[in-house]
């Protein structure tokens, strides 16, 4: 299965991993910032945007193999792999799956799953189920609440409505929204933290009800070596609550940069 992406920039790789219902536009912030020093590669996921739509229930793995596929389709062997929420358990998963195209990680707003995983308080889980059933309209302005920090809900309006006008450019449809919550829902890789190997930065706001901040310190403590980062007063969607995370994350991967080849893998 082909899916879209698209590469801006030039450089060491960076492949980026939208979360759940969202696709590449998802990014439209993040990719000028990283695009200053890296070839940033973009991609829908199975089931939304440009991508195609198989049947569900999808699982985080299958998607970790698509986004190996998408590496190799664009020519790069290896690349720093940045997801965010849904995209980063498939991250997490390229790394356990794929540890040699996997040069160092970036895993925002995410988890590790399964019974150790910090739950979101009921009504948001509650939320999460009810969305599938909304017209995708009404569920991007629904979700606000979940997605954004508490200052950026009271002065931001503006950056908020821009980040919904690109969702809506190609709008999740409800059957394949589900699809990828059931991967998010049975994700779980707590025991096998251990085995990543790459660099890892762990990123999450202090105000993420989606995703609680308690989940970026379990994969801290869970991934050898790792490095988390608290951001006071961003949601889940931090890059919309503080732009300047979106320069720190480049700043972090630039220290990360070698000198290998980032073209294909050697038959």
């Amino acid at each position: 299965m082909d899916l879209y992406w698209e590469s801006t920039g030039e450089g060491e790789p960076v492949l980026l991993v939208m979360g759940l219902g969202m696709n590449a536009t998802g990014w439209w912030r993040t990719v000028p910032v990283l695009a200053e020093r890296f070839r940033v590669i973009a991609f829908d996921n199975r089931g939304v945007g440009r991508s195609p739509r198989p049947p569900g229930p999808y699982a985080v793995a299958q998607m970790a193999d698509d986004a190996a596929r998408v590496l190799t389709a664009a020519g790069a062997g290896s690349a720093h792999v940045y997801g965010i929420s849904l995209g980063g358990m498939i991250a997490q998963q390229i790394a356990l799956r794929h540890p040699g195209r996997v040069r160092s990680l970036v895993l925002g707003a995410t988890t590790p799953g399964g019974p150790q995983a910090v739950p979101a308080v009921p009504d948001v889980s509650d939320f999460l189920r009810l969305r599938e059933r909304m017209p995708a309209e009404f569920a991007v302005w629904a979700s606000v609440p979940v997605n954004y920090g508490p200052e950026t809900r009271r002065t931001g309006g503006d950056r908020i409505a821009a980040d919904i006008a690109q969702r809506l450019r190609f709008p999740v449809e409800r059957e394949f929204y589900a699809a990828q919550l059931a991967a998010a829902l049975n994700h779980d890789v707590h025991a096998r933290l251990g085995e990543i190997r790459a660099p890892a930065l762990v990123v999450h706001g202090t105000e993420d009800v989606l995703v609680p901040p308690g989940n970026g310190e379990l994969l801290a403590r869970g991934i050898p070596g790792a490095e988390l980062r608290l951001y006071e007063g961003a949601g889940h969607l931090y890059f919309t609550d503080d732009p300047r995370i979106d320069v720190a994350i480049r700043d972090w991967l630039s220290a990360r940069t070698s000198p290998g080849p980032s073209g294909p893998p050697p038959r």
